[in-house]
């Protein structure tokens, strides 16, 4: 079988500068303009920002959906992280939380409808 490796997520935007701009001013990621694209470098993770240039380009849905549905970013002192981003204006749709011994996450919504899910996994 052939192998693979993970490149990146595009992403499509009515405003992909202030798409970037959140992405870098929450998450300290990195941006690279492109003549048609931002290229955002989130944890070593590429995701690319164009514009939407079809009229017909649907609505973002809301969550739960079907498939692609977030995104997620470990982090270490999920609190400490969430309190940071919430003086920094995110809007949270799920505050930390235990989900299992070892595992807590909170979910915060993005630009254009996008849910991101913050994770920290203790050591146990």
């Amino acid at each position: 079988m052939a192998a693979f490796t993970f490149d990146h997520i595009h992403l499509r935007s009515p405003d992909p500068e202030a798409t970037a701009a959140f992405y870098e001013r929450v998450f300290g990621a990195t941006l690279k303009h492109g003549p048609q694209r931002i290229d955002i470098n989130l944890g070593g993770q590429l995701l690319f920002v164009s514009p939407i240039t079809e009229d017909k380009t649907g609505d973002a849905p809301s969550a739960p959906y079907r498939g692609l549905e977030h995104i997620g970013l470990a982090v270490k002192d999920i609190d400490a992280v969430v309190a940071e981003m919430k003086a920094k204006g995110v809007t949270f749709t799920m505050e930390p939380t235990t989900i299992r011994p070892g595992v807590r996450i909170a979910f915060l919504r993005g630009p254009e409808n996008i849910s991101i899910e913050l994770l920290e996994r203790s050591a146990a």
